[in-house]
């Protein structure tokens, strides 16, 4: 699955206003950046824009500030650190309003390879509704829009489908096409076997991408606790394990689904079990090990057993093609992380082509230290979930096509 889209090798900014449509949507802790990736991420289209003369105006939303300003929500630390890590200066500007007297002055300053940076876009209330002032403050400042923020694509705002419906081109920047190649080239066109990989906690968030995936893979794993629906629709007592009772008839429809179409579905075999769930979520808990047809009424499967992480590797290990979305247990607790680092241990020795689908596992692998070993981490959990669903993400349908 190509991308038919026009990219930022496809157009020339030389002396041209480019607005960047960033996700710099990152970890604040007393105004500081904890996590870096999407910084990170974002580097190589800033550069090329940078390289071929562009006049580049970054803008990015951060956080819910719901239509309003909010000083911790502000991204000024985002453009102090951009600047360090550009070695050039990207400059602030600061209008409540977004496109306000410093966004105009400054751009009207610009010179080529200049960098500045807009104010969060979400302090616009028409930025999530997708209303047609903010996108039309966001398309006066810009000859040419770039989006490259994949983490947003599954939304039609402003910032990303609203000011492309006006500018005469809408290019996708580098991180949009690889996450585009990579995690449509997985679904639609696998090298197999293919596995996939579904962990998190409720069923209801990945519906449709289990039956989707279900057509596409050979083998579907399910940890986490959404496991415990299904094994509680096999006839298993779950204790007090995460259920959803109103996804039961849907987890046996799956199960059928999965026998007709000839696919394995793999479900936890045994499971780590507490009385209570922590609090704090990384408090020290005591673990027994259970089988999943031998769970006692008065206890939680909070992670997979050491049988299940043992099966659920040996099937990566045959794999040609991995994804993997949502932890399989509480991985925030020491304890409870087991069954996530051996799928991620897993992933991390296999010579398949391993794409992690963003939001919690990206956070599990980068936290377990896996990050440099995947073939690729995507940047948008939400965004993910809905590509591997097989739905169109807005982001994506409005860039221009080739």
């Amino acid at each position: 699955m190509s991308l038919n889209k026009v990219s930022v090798d496809d157009i020339n900014v030389k002396g041209k206003r480019v607005l960047c449509r960033c996700d710099f949507n990152v970890p604040l802790k007393d105004g500081k950046i904890t996590d870096e990736n999407r910084l990170v991420a974002a580097l190589p289209t800033i550069k090329k824009l940078i390289a071929d003369g562009g006049k580049v105006i970054l803008c990015s939303h951060l956080g819910k500030p719901k239509g309003e300003p909010k000083p911790e929500l502000s991204l000024a630390p985002v453009a102090a650190r951009l600047t360090e890590l550009l070695g050039q200066e990207v400059k602030f500007a600061a209008d409540p309003e977004v496109v306000g007297p410093n966004a105009k002055a400054a751009v009207e300053a610009m010179q080529d390879g200049e960098v500045i940076l807009l104010e969060n876009t979400r302090y616009r209330v028409e930025e999530t509704k997708n209303g047609e002032a903010f996108s039309k403050d966001l398309a006066s400042l810009c000859d040419i829009f770039v989006n490259d923020a994949f983490g947003t694509a599954h939304r039609a705002h402003c910032s990303n489908v609203g000011v492309s419906e006006l500018v005469d081109t809408a290019a996708v920047g580098y991180l949009m096409q690889k996450e585009i190649d990579f995690l449509g080239n997985a679904v639609e066109n696998p090298v197999r076997p293919f596995v996939a990989i579904l962990g998190g906690a409720k069923v209801a968030d990945k519906l449709n991408v289990i039956s989707n995936l279900l057509e596409k893979c050979d083998t579907l794993i399910i940890g986490g606790g959404m496991a415990y629906t299904f094994l509680k629709a096999q006839g298993n007592e779950i204790g007090n394990s995460l259920v959803d009772d109103t996804k039961l008839d849907y987890c046996k429809e799956m199960i059928e689904k999965a026998e007709k179409l000839g696919k394995k579905l793999l479900l936890p075999i045994d499971s780590a079990t507490i009385t209570a769930f922590p609090n704090p979520i990384d408090a020290p808990v005591e673990v027994e090990v259970y089988d999943s047809n031998n769970m006692p009424a008065d206890r939680e499967g909070c992670d997979i057993g050491p049988k299940t992480a043992e099966m659920f590797a040996d099937a990566v290990k045959s794999a040609k093609t991995v994804v993997w979305n949502g932890p399989m247990g509480v991985f925030e607790n020491p304890t409870l992380a087991e069954g996530t680092i051996a799928v991620a241990k897993a992933l991390a020795e296999t010579d398949a082509t391993t794409i992690i689908g963003g939001g919690d596992s990206a956070a599990a692998v980068n936290q377990l230290g896996f990050g440099d070993k995947m073939s690729h981490i995507s940047t948008g959990g939400g965004a993910s979930l809905e590509f591997l669903e097989g739905k169109e993400l807005p982001g994506v349908a409005a860039a221009t096509n080739k």
